[in-house]
């Protein structure tokens, strides 16, 4: 009996904000957003959506590429940055919507990495315990929640939207569809892509508001060479440990983060970029939820095929990172 990728899916709000639009917002351009982001234009949410909005709509189409009801899942997992509350999970918030009323529940934080640390998590699940059989995977995040939309330099990277995947066992296969797979983390490195605010080292406050501690903050170009530097070392460490090199691989799934990034990251890897998956001139920097929102757009275009190798990768807050090799 193998685990494999029962279901996926992904949502992104309708409303569509432009390069154009942000040049009446504040000092930018179109040209400048375009060369040093790859960005186009991004999803944000309505007022009224809150990121387990997001989360079910995603979870609702996975569930029914994977043909099963939200009662056959065991465990429901949201990795978020953007969580509904402090306090219950938006995992739980995420069940109550779902009607998934057998599963266990709760949040995981790793930034843009989140994804592949909570399917590493799952996974080990299933391996682990022969009473888990099915377990529902979330990267979700209303980004524009935390952006301060004065700070040109941050405000034009990031969109919401969230991605789904249904990891589970398949009497059908002894195969794995995870083949391999490396997580790190360097907390070293918290200060320089955060919220400040919020918690309890620097409880909420009328001050913190007013000094906008509570929008995410980001040294762009400490960032750039971490996270290039860490998506390769974690991708080169998974295809070693697969036996496999960077010419058997179909698609590169990076993280969203940036054009200029993800060009590097392939360029290092030997691995064209007509391989790369990339919709972040669409959709922008979605967090969490980018590398679920990629997976269901290929599965969408039929882009891979059965014995394909997907290596997926990601770079986050933390600072987190990882790479995962599938067998689609």
């Amino acid at each position: 009996m193998g685990i494999q990728i029962l279901g996926i899916g992904s949502y992104v709000p309708e409303k569509i904000l432009t390069n154009v639009d942000l040049e009446k917002m504040v000092e930018t351009s179109d040209e400048w957003i375009k060369t040093r982001t790859g960005i186009e234009q991004r999803r944000i949410a309505s007022a009224e959506q809150a990121t387990s909005d997001l989360a079910y709509e995603a979870s609702i189409k996975a569930l029914k590429n994977a043909n099963i009801h939200a009662e056959d899942l065991d465990a429901i997992i949201v990795a978020s940055i953007t969580v509904d509350q402090v306090f219950p999970s938006t995992a739980c918030i995420l069940q109550k919507k779902l009607g998934a009323k057998h599963a266990f529940c709760f949040d995981l934080e790793a930034a843009c990495s989140g994804l592949l640390y909570s399917l590493e998590v799952a996974n080990s699940l299933l391996i682990g315990n022969p009473k888990y059989k099915k377990i529902l995977v979330l990267g979700a995040e209303k980004l524009s929640s935390i952006v301060d939309w004065e700070d040109r330099n941050t405000c034009v990277l990031f969109g919401d939207g969230a991605g789904a995947v249904i990891l589970g066992k398949c009497e059908d296969t002894a195969e794995n569809c995870i083949i391999a797979s490396d997580l790190g983390a360097n907390g070293k490195y918290t200060d320089i892509l955060q919220i400040p605010a919020g918690g309890s080292r620097i409880p909420t406050s009328a001050e913190t508001v007013a000094n906008k501690q509570h929008y995410l903050t980001m040294a762009g170009s400490d960032v750039f060479k971490l996270a290039v530097n860490a998506m390769v070392g974690s991708c080169k460490k998974v295809m070693k440990e697969a036996g496999i090199t960077a010419k058997d691989i179909k698609w590169l799934v990076p993280h969203q983060a940036n054009y200029r990034i993800l060009r590097a990251v392939a360029s290092r890897l030997k691995i064209p970029e007509d391989e790369v998956y990339m919709n972040v001139n669409r959709f922008g920097n979605t967090s969490a939820a980018s590398i679920g929102i990629c997976l269901d757009e290929i599965v969408e275009g039929n882009l891979a095929e059965k014995g394909d190798y997907v290596l997926l990768t990601a770079f986050g807050g933390g600072l987190t990172w990882g790479a995962m090799l599938l067998k689609w």
